[in-house]
């Protein structure tokens, strides 16, 4: 092969990585983030149809779970109660011996977070839920959580922490859970583990 040829050559496998290169970098970024996108009570497969992020299958005639194979944010896709989380990297998507969804379990986080982080969190999914429909439930006990002095001393406390319940119609529920948390890669910092689990109702309003 002549001098030239080689040149060319490389030259051309140089062109052919730098094009492989840009594909995969568009494809990420027209891809977004990893989404799970679903809807209790349907087939476990159209999920993962619908999905961008990997998930296993389900196991025919099995009651169990599986979880993302990468962090993955929550597309809950119902038309009138849809709503959407953070990336979280525990995630658990539940399903029936009839391989449909009947639950989901995760904490809409990466990491423990700030406080400030977490009230922005879980204020913005309440605030999404109620611009869908969704009710607050039994508000005496569990009232809704707000930015306050005195939710953020309640949430400070590694005692008590913060839970609240919330209705769509009587198709769905969600409960919201806050506590403190020990970070051991943040020793000197409060950090808090935020979690979600979302199904068929399950408690009365």
């Amino acid at each position: 092969m002549s001098l030239m040829h080689r040149v060319g050559w490389r030259r051309g496998l140089v062109v052919l990585a730098v094009t492989v290169l840009l594909t995969v970098v568009v494809i990420q970024l027209l891809s977004g983030e990893p989404e799970i996108t679903l809807v209790i009570g349907e087939p476990y497969e159209t999920m993962r149809q619908r999905s961008t992020a990997s998930i296993d299958p389900a196991i025919p005639g099995h009651s169990w779970f599986n979880t993302p194979k990468s962090d993955a944010r929550l597309r809950f896709a119902d038309p009138q109660f849809g709503f959407v989380t953070p990336l979280a990297r525990f995630f658990t998507v539940g399903f029936g011996r009839d391989q449909r969804i009947d639950g989901v379990r995760m904490s809409p986080q990466i990491e423990p977070l700030l406080l400030d982080d977490t009230l922005k969190v879980v204020l913005d999914l309440q605030e999404q839920w109620r611009k869908a429909g969704w009710i607050p439930i039994r508000v005496n006990d569990f009232p809704s959580f707000a930015d306050t002095p005195q939710w953020r001393a309640q949430l400070r406390d590694v005692n008590k922490g913060g839970k609240t319940y919330w209705h769509a119609g009587d198709q769905y529920q969600v409960m919201l859970v806050v506590n403190r948390f020990k970070d051991y890669k943040h020793p000197t910092e409060e950090r808090y583990l935020i979690k979600l689990s979302l199904a068929t109702p399950w408690t009365n309003p």
